[in-house]
């Protein structure tokens, strides 16, 4: 699990000790954490294409941020 990812779910209240136990209940902290930061980056991706490049390249580079500091791969 990506780092930053790890830290968020502690301090939601993920217990990362018995991450079976979490499991067993019915939550996927890190296939949470997976969908939420892709939905994320479809969401900046989708803004692109109106026309204005500034906005596009903004929105790209964003979306590139989000998958390197979440460590997101394709």
């Amino acid at each position: 699990m990506n780092e930053r990812i790890e830290t968020l779910a502690k301090a939601a209240g993920y217990d990362m000790i018995n991450k079976a136990a979490m499991r067993a209940l019915g939550f996927d902290v890190e296939k949470f954490a997976e969908l939420f930061v892709r939905e994320c980056i479809e969401q900046a991706s989708i803004g692109n294409g109106h026309g204005n490049n500034q906005w596009d390249r903004a929105l790209t580079f964003a979306a590139k941020n989000i998958k390197e500091h979440f460590g997101v791969e394709e």
